[in-house]
């Protein structure tokens, strides 16, 4: 599985709308929290503990953070995504 830790720190965007929880957000919230249960991980393997649990919380998370990186919804993915064809409505 490959994900995208190890690269630059997403940063959050000045003009996201703060009363929702928008792709960006998501992208820094899951990339914090992998950072945190990566340390969780490391510390209860260095100290011989049982560290599974927190693996697989680990691995979801990745999962989650994997799943949020796909392209987003646009009028050529948006049949296959909700199963029907859309009418885009416009203010052109």
């Amino acid at each position: 599985m490959s994900d995208n830790f190890d690269g630059p720190v997403p940063e959050r965007e000045d003009e996201d709308d703060h009363d929702l929880l928008t792709y960006g957000e998501v992208r820094v919230r899951i990339h914090e929290e992998v950072v945190a249960q990566r340390a969780v991980v490391a510390d209860l393997e260095a100290a011989g503990g049982d560290s599974a649990l927190a693996r697989r919380r680990l691995d979801a998370l990745v999962d989650a953070a994997n799943r949020n990186s796909r392209s987003r919804i646009n009028d050529d993915n948006f049949e296959k995504f909700f199963g029907y064809r859309g009418t885009p409505r416009r203010n052109t």
